[in-house]
């Protein structure tokens, strides 16, 4: 290895990015993963646990974000619009990055393992939802239904988002499928 550079989580990300979009996500270790980042195994898995967890190193933050929006919102704000101002947060953040998202996604959807990876988060952070619109005083099932329909937006509009024929901004791709939500439960 040559001498010391920064931000070796990041590099890892990009080289594990990077060799999954091009050999597949089962065909790459971990030590492909370093040696193309120019670090060593062990400063991989000091990093990450798994090779899985580089395609999901923000979860935690985007579940900060999404529940402190939600809690941002105001006091009077229906649930399902709490949940909406989460998800506008969401998308402020998410436009910043659609080349990495795009390619992240692709290598996600090619595999089940990923695919159910992604499910699992994305349950994650409707409890978290669910638990924030409790606290705002919000009662079950309705905390329960809004923040599952509002993941159910997040990721009907993130799949729309990430689609190379679409040019489309995230908030205005969340905001057209939460109205084709309303539309459906209205029974329009």
């Amino acid at each position: 290895m040559g001498r010391w550079e920064p931000n070796a989580r990041g590099r890892l990300a990009q080289a594990a990015l990077e060799l999954y979009s091009e050999r597949g996500y089962e065909q790459t270790t971990v030590t492909e993963i370093a040696r193309r980042a120019g670090l060593t195994e062990r400063t991989f898995f000091r990093h990450y646990s798994d090779k899985r967890e580089v395609l999901f190193e923000g979860s935690n933050s985007l579940e900060e974000l999404l529940v402190g929006a939600l809690n941002g919102a105001p006091a009077s704000a229906a649930p399902i619009d709490a949940v909406a101002a989460a998800l506008d947060a969401a998308a402020a953040v998410f436009e910043e990055h659609r080349a990495h998202s795009q390619k992240r996604q692709k290598v996600i959807a090619a595999n089940t393992e990923l695919r159910e990876r992604e499910l699992i988060k994305l349950a994650s952070l409707s409890a978290a939802l669910a638990d924030a619109l409790r606290q705002r005083g919000v009662a079950d099932p309705t905390a329960g239904l809004a923040a599952e329909a509002g993941i159910a937006v997040f990721k009907i509009a993130y799949e729309r988002w990430v689609d190379e024929t679409n040019q489309r901004p995230m908030a205005q791709l969340i905001r057209e499928s939460l109205d084709e939500l309303k539309a459906v439960t209205a029974g329009t």
